[in-house]
């Protein structure tokens, strides 16, 4: 519809200050992006309260009554407008800090009005801060009394009340007509900025140019999803959702307004996962590892440090299995800490070694490919693999070596940081890709590894960071997934404790119990050094006060600020024993093992995510000794800071952690730091929330994609069409392929 691609700016109502806004603010730019733009709760306008009635317990209340007078208080920045309110039965004061010279104009005393807000206790009376306000004869609509409940009406046309509104000069249709200018007692509520209500634009804003848009729809919205579809999943028109998710008809019709667009919008997200998936396995062949070797044969007889566990055998076989079928291994691995991840890595680089290619494995940070370099040397020991290294700070002749040993084939597997994506790192013949922690790397990033050989290597993607199953079939919705769910033999669970500040000196005993019996300590802070906005532990004094409390120890410190050698240099110290305890920020979170240490400490543990808690404490755990976790807090807790921490105390279990992070923080911000991989927003689905209906959408769309690969079916025409306008926006679609 034409209507929907103009310009917001000549929508009535918005303008030019108003369209810059809204651009710049909420990225609205058109009157389609306006009407896209969803409310995120629904108010029930169906009451009206007597200021009497109010209670501190109320989130809203709906008054009607008049302006006894008004005037202007405080000075400068505390200058606020306050309006006296009355209903006849008590008094309420309608208070403005911003916009009050605009809204002084529009008041005016002893005129009825309706006000709706949250009420508040100040100075021992009622008020209500930046309330809306609308004249009960706006929009009179003769039908709508007639239909209203008729406790509504007993309600607000009680004894004595007639006469009173009558003496305003109000009448009932106008006073009903209050509640709701298109007949529904729902009104919606939408996010605003504060920058946007500075500038005067409230919810109430958007409501209003919401009802002027929808009165200028004079046509039905045209269907994005073919009737199959909608009858298969008893889903309403794409018209009667939008219309109804703004102003719902009834409660009824809002949910079924919300399930209809929460469907389409996982439906058109997994149906372009699998349609990616689709074109690319029909586009690249994969190199063909037809034989199981001398590496890996020697590597599985002589050099196994353990028996493997189930788990690690079964993604093994799903690995060999896809290698060998002539089409590109996409795959990803997923793995608590400690479950085996790298051995199965280096099994699989060996079967590629064996059938003469070369092998790169990709990690987020030096200090992790360092810690990936010295673990695989150490599992091949005197086996006639060469394993190299390739960073930023590999410089000179040594890279010039690497670089030439990659390109003549000698170098068998590589190591590195993203330095190894460079143009000018060139492998003789890479067959496997192996990408760790992948959410910390760009998409694009992972595609350039591809273009490093004429034929794609397979690529396997590790994470150690347990990911909910809907995440998984958004992030990775275009990779096949396994699953390492068990923990080598001997390793026994850690035990995590809460511990409060105050609480110092029975901390401190714990941990030298510990360090008497010849065990090491990781200390982890969330600042490098005091910060005057937050006031949290830092580092630099956090060092000092240890060194004070632990006089008998020696004491390294590692942070992300230091110098690679200065660091390097530490974690040595640390991982040879020379060190009791490791202070430290969250640079050790992955990479670091050092199985003599038995205890993690995490300063306000309040103020990391859940995965970043569970990633921490996955440092230790990793000897036969009993390992603890010691979430150090304050007393006065958020209500969502204690459930985090009891999540910790109660489970170890990454997977269950990850599904209770996503409820609590969203899939945006998972550890702490908003992931590459989520470059998009869902605007009404909830991935928390909503994964029966992500199933229904991704099977839902594998059959569309099944019975129409070559996109002929002329009832699915929309729907293509759909998928392409969304893939013109500036929704990150490549970050969910």
């Amino acid at each position: 519809m034409l209507l929907l691609s103009q310009d917001i700016k000549y929508l009535k109502g918005v303008g030019e200050a108003r369209a810059k806004l809204l651009g710049a603010e909420l990225d609205i730019h058109t009157v389609g992006d306006l009407l896209g733009y969803f409310p995120y709760k629904h108010i029930d306008r169906s009451r009206f309260y007597r200021i009497c009635e109010v209670n501190g317990e109320m989130p809203y209340v709906q008054l009607l009554g008049q302006i006894l007078s008004i005037e202007a208080l405080g000075a400068g920045r505390k200058r606020r407008l306050v309006a006296h309110f009355s209903d006849g039965s008590g008094v309420c004061d309608l208070v403005w800090f911003q916009g009050w010279k605009y809204i002084q104009k529009t008041l005016e005393p002893r005129k009825t009005i309706v006000v709706f807000g949250k009420p508040q206790v100040f100075n021992g009376r009622w008020n209500i801060t930046h309330p809306e306000i609308e004249a009960p004869t706006q929009n009179i609509d003769g039908q709508f009394v007639a239909n209203l409940p008729q406790a509504v009406q007993q309600q607000l046309f009680a004894s004595g009340d007639d006469a009173e509104l009558a003496a305003a000069g109000v009448e009932r249709q106008q006073v009903a007509q209050a509640q709701g200018a298109v007949g529904s007692p729902l009104r919606p509520a939408y996010n605003t900025t504060e920058r946007m209500k500075h500038g005067g634009m409230t919810s109430g804003t958007i409501q209003k140019l919401m009802a002027t848009l929808l009165g200028m729809l004079t046509q039905p919205l045209p269907e994005t999803l073919p009737p199959y579809v909608l009858e298969r999943h008893h889903l309403i028109s794409r018209d009667a959702a939008l219309r109804n998710i703004h102003f719902p008809a009834s409660a009824e019709m809002l949910e079924k307004a919300r399930l209809r667009l929460k469907f389409e919008e996982l439906f058109f997200v997994q149906l372009n996962i699998l349609r990616y998936a689709q074109a690319r396995a029909k586009k690249y062949n994969g190199h063909i590892f037809s034989k199981v070797g001398e590496a890996f044969n020697t590597f599985y007889r002589d050099h196994l440090p353990f028996e493997l566990t189930n788990a690690q055998k079964r993604v093994i076989k799903e690995m060999r299995r896809d290698m060998g079928s002539g089409r590109q291994m996409n795959r990803l691995l997923q793995g608590d800490v400690g479950c085996g991840k790298t051995l199965v890595a280096l099994m699989l680089a060996l079967i590629a070694i064996d059938n003469g290619f070369q092998v790169c494995l990709m990690a987020p940070t030096e200090i992790l490919a360092e810690q990936h370099l010295e673990t695989l040397r150490g599992f091949l020991k005197s086996m006639p693999v060469r394993v190299e290294l390739l960073t930023g700070t590999v410089k000179g002749k040594r890279r010039q070596e690497v670089l030439s040993g990659l390109l003549s084939g000698a170098v068998n597997i590589l190591v590195g940081t993203h330095a190894v994506i460079e143009d000018n790192v060139q492998f003789a013949r890479l067959g496997l890709a192996i990408i760790d922690e992948q959410h910390r790397f760009g998409v694009a990033q992972r595609a350039k590894m591809w273009q490093k050989n004429e034929v794609p290597p397979h690529v396997l993607v590790m994470t150690a960071t347990p990911i909910p199953r809907t995440l998984a079939m958004t992030l990775y919705g275009d990779l096949d997934v396994s699953v390492i769910d068990e923990l080598p033999p001997g390793r026994k669970p850690i035990m995590t404790i809460h511990q409060f500040d105050a609480h110092r000196a029975e901390l401190n005993a714990k941990i030298r119990q510990q360090i008497a019996l010849g065990r090491q300590v990781y200390m982890v802070y969330p600042l490098i050094k005091e910060s005057e906005k937050i006031d949290l532990k830092n580092l630099e004094d956090g060092y000092e006060q240890v060194r004070m409390d632990f006089p008998e120890c020696q004491v390294s410190k590692v942070h992300g600020q230091m110098k690679p050698a200065d660091k390097d240099a530490e974690m040595q110290r640390f991982a040879n024993g020379e060190t009791q305890i490791l202070v430290a920020t969250t640079v050790i979170e992955v990479g670091v093992n050092v199985p003599n240490a038995s205890v993690m400490v995490i300063e306000n543990a309040e103020r990391f995510g859940l995965s970043q808690l569970h990633q921490l404490r996955g440092r230790v755990g990793r000897g036969a000794d009993q390992s603890f976790c010691i979430l150090v807090t304050k007393y006065n807790l958020s209500e969502d800071s204690r459930k985090r921490i009891q999540v910790m105390v109660d489970s170890t279990d990454g997977f269950e952690i990850a599904e209770q992070d996503l409820k609590l923080r969203g899939p945006g911000d998972l550890e702490g730091t908003q992931q590459s991989g989520m470059a998009f927003d869902l605007r009404i689905a909830n991935l928390a929330k909503d994964g029966i209906l992500l199933q229904m959408a991704r099977d839902m769309a594998q059959e569309v994609l099944d019975q129409d690969p070559d996109q002929q079916n002329p009832a699915n025409q929309p729907m293509w069409q759909r998928l392409r306008e969304l893939r013109k926006t500036n929704i990150n679609w490549g970050a969910i392929s």
